[in-house]
């Protein structure tokens, strides 16, 4: 059985800075992308980076690019999302998902964590 666990979300200030974890289990995750979307408050969910098995590829959306860091370490099968420069904008429910095909820019998760909540204070 496939499970996804995320931890890390809470309140910050803007400008601040976060890291979410996020820890896999399940026979199918060994080689698979890992990724994270996010879901704003009345919106859609939304992409927001991801990575390739062997952590040595990233890909990541424009509105997060050269401030948030995706990595991996399969030893502990957990994924990370480093986040630094935390806007209000970023505030939302932040997901992590498995995509067993190890898709990269086309990223399209079979498996989904729960969610955990980033508010980012202004």
């Amino acid at each position: 059985q496939v499970q996804l666990v995320e931890s890390g979300g809470e309140l910050v200030q803007a400008g601040e800075s976060l890291r979410l974890s996020c820890a896999a289990s399940g026979p199918t995750l060994s080689r698979s992308a890992m990724g994270w979307f996010r879901q704003a408050p009345g919106k859609e969910r939304k992409f927001v980076a991801a990575i390739l098995w062997t952590g040595d590829s990233t890909y990541y959306a424009d509105s997060v690019k050269g401030r948030f860091t995706i990595s991996r370490d399969n030893a502990k099968n957990t994924v990370y999302l480093q986040m630094n420069s935390l806007k209000p904008e970023d505030t939302a429910v932040y997901y992590c998902a498995a995509d067993t095909f190890n898709r990269l820019v086309e990223f399209r998760p079979q498996y989904w964590g729960q969610g955990t909540q980033v508010t980012v204070s202004s």
